[in-house]
């Protein structure tokens, strides 16, 4: 990164080479700016266009100073237009505020001078009250071209300032209105004056605990204090939904044997187990359950094609469970009636041992009143209505499942019910009352 300094409100940053198959922003920090270019832009095409020209190495010098970031960005036929981003400054209120806070926490100056922005330095800086970072729609434009939002100009300057950011977060803190050196200029001042406060407010509490209780504290009495602390925080309340992974869009084609579909697919429905997994954690009495077993390959197979893919992925799973297209389709169904139990007793027909076959059939002589029970024909685990079109399975819960014939193939019906007059009735009708 080639720079060219002039006074201490402004730096100049030589045009940067064309981007060959790499991303605009490696950092987070990075990636959040351009977030709230991606977010916020009315028109999702002309983003993609500043992507092409700043790839191609079409930004030229970057001016970064308070409030501004501007450059002359060409078209593909080699026009020129300046565009420019503002970013709203820092009021002189919140820079004292985020001067406090940096003076107290001195690993966070340390990160800067070493080009770092970590996360705990931007949710202490928010904690005060200041927004570092931009947010959705705070990055406005300004272009000779005449657009009223983003157009190609101001969105390739942004993805050029996502990279000038990689290096150096520094480039932010300009735009919010505070130069390097006058930043680390007054941390320097305020540390030192709170140094000697500090030092004097430490010598005399020193001698008044010395006249009291002499220079050592009793073990005893420590150890005993030690449980006087305040209680655990409550636990974090999960998110409403379970976040979006990063598109995968972009001009560089996938390889060969890549599908990005597929790919996007699997990260979404990561994330979806995965806030399912920490809301049930999440729930008082959760840790007296016991563990689910890990699902099998097939399992896992089913729960992602309940997960709604397209027609591609869905094929694709069809083929590699072995199940086909309309196998698998039960088996989405199966499993959403009742997750891995239900696809077990889509799956399994099994034979039912003398003591629980003999509590299925006193279940199912008492569901009904005398003379109402429909003639049921029974094989193994399955109980079928003569003459119909429905059927009762037992599980091996002791849960019964109801089961319709469609198109010669036995289909879930429902899910399951532990009184089995309950489970038929869903499919053939009320019970009797």
């Amino acid at each position: 990164m080639t720079e060219r300094t002039g006074h201490d409100e402004e730096r100049t940053f030589a045009a940067l080479a064309p981007v060959r198959g790499a991303g605009f922003a490696r950092t987070w920090w990075g990636r959040a700016w351009l977030r709230a270019l991606e977010d916020a832009a009315l028109d999702g095409e002309q983003v993609k266009a500043g992507r092409r020209l700043a790839r191609a190495g079409a930004v030229g010098a970057v001016s970064v100073r308070p409030g501004r970031v501007t450059a002359v960005v060409q078209d593909r036929d080699g026009t020129g237009h300046r565009a420019d981003v503002l970013l709203q400054e820092l009021s002189g209120e919140h820079w004292d505020r985020f001067l406090d806070m940096a003076v107290e926490r001195a690993g966070h100056v340390a990160a800067l001078l070493d080009r770092e922005m970590p996360p705990h330095l931007v949710e202490d800086a928010a904690t005060t009250g200041v927004e570092l970072l931009p947010g959705l729609g705070d990055l406005e434009a300004a272009c000779d071209c005449g657009a009223w939002d983003h157009c190609g100009h101001t969105a390739a300057l942004c993805y050029q300032v996502a990279r000038l950011l990689d290096q150096d977060p520094f480039v932010l803190l300009l735009m919010r209105g505070r130069a390097e050196r006058a930043l680390l200029d007054e941390i320097h001042l305020r540390g030192t004056a709170t140094a000697a406060d500090g030092e004097e407010v430490s010598s005399g509490l020193g001698s008044s605990l010395a006249d009291d209780h002499g220079d050592d504290v009793d073990a005893a009495e420590a150890f005993a204090a030690g449980d006087i602390l305040p209680p655990l925080p409550e636990p974090p309340r999960p998110s409403v939904e379970p976040g979006l992974p990063p598109s995968l869009d972009t001009e560089i084609g996938p390889a060969p044997e890549l599908d990005p579909a597929a790919l996007e697919f699997l990260a979404a429905q990561t994330a979806r187990e995965a806030h399912r997994l920490l809301a049930e954690a999440l729930r008082p009495g959760h840790e007296r359950l016991p563990l689910d077993d890990e699902l099998t390959f097939d399992q896992d197979v089913v729960r992602l094609a309940a997960g709604g893919p397209g027609p591609g992925i869905e094929a694709r799973l069809g083929d590699g469970s072995g199940r086909g297209r309309e196998g698998l389709a039960l088996a989405v169904r199966a499993w959403r009636y009742g997750g891995a139990a239900g696809l077990a007793v889509l799956d399994e027909e099994w034979h039912v041992p003398a003591e629980p076959l003999a509590r299925a059939r006193a279940a199912l002589e008492t569901a009904w009143d005398e003379g109402e029970r429909p003639s049921l024909r029974s094989a193994h685990n399955r109980w079928t209505v003569v003459g119909g079109s429905a059927q009762l399975r037992l599980g091996r819960d002791g849960r019964w499942w109801p089961y319709r014939k469609e198109r010669g193939r036995w289909a879930p019906a429902g899910p399951a019910a532990h009184d089995p007059a309950t489970a038929l009735a869903s499919v053939v009708g009320e019970p009797p009352g």
